[in-house]
């Protein structure tokens, strides 16, 4: 009985040597006695207190360069990015045209605007979009269908006006051809899209349209032919 209670010391003490001597972690023997040897310290291990701490590459902050050689500031580059007009419609006028609500309303302003023909407005994308919670948590990207949104209520701003319409009634995606995605839309874009109507039934109230949106000048999605139902 003596002998085996000797064996099963031995086997622990066996067991906990080597998970310290294999773990360099906070607290742990190896970074601890590393700490106090002639002030080396391994790899993996720094000082802090008299203790071993660990540290992971992974976890250090990355090294911040400079991106421009000559730096702007907040004034220059905000009148870089200034639109060559004020807004034809704002986003309070938008809300007067479209039944879209927070967090549907796709379109942030209207810059131009010709009536009963074509518009081109903008939509800001922000990271705090309910939609980037699950598209996706870890590379946030604008789901495909509201880019095609967005372009089809810019449509129904047109749509929704004299000539077209009195500004009176609704209007329901009825059909979408010919979409192409040429590249993603992230957070912190800014979504130019132009749209222009291409047909206009009244007796049946259908309208079709065409669409297009670009970020910094380069095409993200090109909508052949939207069909919309215009009901007053």
């Amino acid at each position: 009985m003596g002998n085996l209670a000797l064996f099963m010391s031995i086997y622990a003490f066996s067991l906990i040597y080597r998970t310290e001597a294999f773990t360099i972690g906070p607290g742990s023997r190896f970074c601890a006695r590393q700490s106090n040897v002639g002030g080396n310290v391994s790899q993996g291990c720094s000082v802090h207190a008299g203790r071993g701490v660990y540290t992971s590459s992974r976890l250090d902050p990355p090294s911040v360069t400079s991106l421009s050689s000559t730096w702007r500031g907040a004034k220059e580059i905000s009148g870089l990015t200034e639109s060559t007009a004020a807004p034809v419609f704002d986003v309070e006028k938008i809300r007067q045209i479209l039944p879209h609500r927070f967090p549907f309303l796709l379109v942030d302003k209207v810059l131009e605007f010709e009536p009963g023909k074509r518009a081109v407005g903008v939509k800001q994308i922000s990271a705090n979009e309910d939609q980037f919670n699950g598209h996706f948590p870890n590379r946030a990207i604008m789901p495909g269908v509201l880019q095609v949104e967005a372009l089809a209520q810019l449509a129904g701003i047109v749509a929704l006006q004299p000539p077209i319409s009195n500004g009176q009634g609704n209007f329901f995606f009825a059909g979408v051809d010919g979409v192409k995605w040429k590249k993603p839309v992230v957070p912190g874009d800014t979504v130019v899209m132009e749209v222009e109507l291409t047909a206009w039934k009244e007796k049946f109230g259908i309208a079709k349209a065409t669409g297009k949106a670009f970020v910094d000048g380069k095409p993200v999605i090109e909508v052949g032919e939207m069909t919309f139902a215009l009901v007053r």
